[in-house]
């Protein structure tokens, strides 16, 4: 189950657009990646913190997907989130995104019952859900909507499976994030940020790119900013403005 796919670039982690009665909007989803399909970007992450996950049903986050394949071209990448509590029912989302059209599936960490979320508890958990993944998948660490902080031990050994190809890093710790860079390096494992905030930050010390919300609206200075990093221009990706 090798999967070499680039991580690299910019992805939005698109909101979930609702209508007034709070139905999720399918058609406003699609003509929203229309627009967004015009911008610099990588590839698409549905049903992350940013689209508000936690609210919608198994199917209506599957359905998302779904639509958006219908819309996002192939060149470009689908990361679904596919996250549960349990690793039964995440496997069983993980395979339904894999089925609607995803690329990859990213999942959050579980965290209700945080004092049981040691290291070998999670490396069980992302074991088990990427051994029977048909999609390769992604760790997410966000600790400030979790309330729980994946060791960056328990990421280093993840990173040798060979169905999990990287992580979003939303914690914001550059010296975690260069200390697990520096640990799998020469593992087809990638580092992408969470957040804009600490995006050339992250670059600097390893990651290939970001998962940010900034992106939604501002994914050509963001693209302007890598390009700038990866010319070895400090200056200029550091004196371009973002909103």
């Amino acid at each position: 189950m090798q999967h070499r796919i680039s991580l690299s670039g910019i992805f939005p982690p698109i909101p979930t657009p609702f209508k007034e009665n709070g139905d999720v909007d399918f058609d406003h989803l699609g003509s929203n990646l229309e627009k967004w399909n015009s911008e610099p970007l990588s590839g698409y992450v549905l049903g992350g913190s940013n689209g508000e996950y936690a609210y919608l049903t198994e199917d209506e986050r599957v359905e998302c997907v779904r639509v958006a394949r219908q819309t996002i071209p192939r060149n470009r990448l689908l990361i679904a989130g596919s996250a549960m509590e349990s690793t039964r029912a995440t496997i069983n989302l993980t395979q339904r995104m894999a089925t609607a059209g995803a690329d990859i599936a990213i999942v959050v960490t579980p965290n209700y019952y945080k004092a049981r979320m040691t290291v070998a508890a999670m490396e069980h958990h992302y074991k088990q859900v990427a051994d029977v993944s048909p999609i390769p998948t992604m760790l997410y660490n966000v600790p400030a909507n979790t309330a729980y902080e994946l060791p960056a031990q328990a990421a280093i050994n993840l990173a040798t499976h060979p169905n999990i190809i990287g992580m979003k890093e939303s914690g914001g710790d550059i010296t975690k994030i260069g200390f697990m860079v520096s640990e799998t390096r020469g593992i087809d494992f990638q580092i992408v940020a969470g957040s804009a905030g600490f995006l050339l930050a992250a670059l600097s010390v390893g990651a290939v790119g970001g998962v940010v919300a900034l992106a939604n609206i501002a994914s050509r200075k963001l693209a302007q900013m890598m390009e700038a990093f990866h010319k070895n221009d400090l200056t200029q990706a550091r004196e371009i403005k973002l909103p």
